[in-house]
């Protein structure tokens, strides 16, 4: 039996080193601009992942790709431009400091098709998203598989178990919505085959 031990701050219970989705910057971001705040996220949740982000800059335990893919979309989905908020904090954090990371933070993974030969190959993850799987391909490639951080996406509560299979472990830091969504998600969702 293989142990993975993952690092937690015990005083926030979020993890040391971590790889975060794209959502969690912006949801963090509606703490600063909650007029733009759909209603069906939950002032909870917003607070949680802005913790997350404050928390992820305070450690410097952010685990990104080496080749730069999560940090291109990072600047695809958070704002440069006009009023900053926690995400442009995070965006310019990462741009500050991204060569200070520990080595073993910055990870390699390659590109194979729509998908990367470090993530897990099994029928069960199939239909995950190819969008993001660059965060999986990380997490899997990283010598102590970090934990993902994810906000608002349900179809990540829907592979959770497939992914933890694997290894990987997905910190659901808006867990009601994801859970609440995951069956009407994949309802609308085209099988491929």
């Amino acid at each position: 039996m293989v142990l993975i031990r993952i690092r937690i701050n015990l005083i926030m219970n979020l993890p040391i080193e971590c790889v975060v989705d794209s959502n969690v910057p912006i949801v963090a971001n509606y703490a600063e601009f909650s007029s733009a705040k759909p209603e069906n996220i939950s002032n909870e949740c917003v607070a949680s992942c802005k913790n997350a982000i404050e928390h992820i800059i305070k450690t410097m335990g952010l685990v990104i790709d080496d080749g730069g893919e999560i940090l291109s979309e990072y600047r695809r989905n958070l704002s440069l431009n006009g009023q900053p908020g926690i995400s442009y904090k995070f965006l310019i954090w990462i741009y500050d400091h991204e060569y200070s990371f520990p080595l073993e933070n910055r990870v390699l993974i390659t590109r194979y098709g729509d998908s990367y030969l470090e993530f897990p190959e099994t029928e069960e993850l199939n239909d995950f998203d190819s969008d993001d799987r660059k965060f999986i391909a990380v997490s899997n490639a990283h010598p102590r598989k970090p934990p993902i951080l994810q906000a608002v996406d349900p179809e990540w509560w829907g592979f959770k178990t497939h992914l933890e299979k694997h290894g990987i472990n997905i910190v659901f830091l808006c867990p009601d919505f994801c859970e609440k969504r995951v069956e009407s998600h994949f309802a609308k969702k085209p099988k491929v085959k």
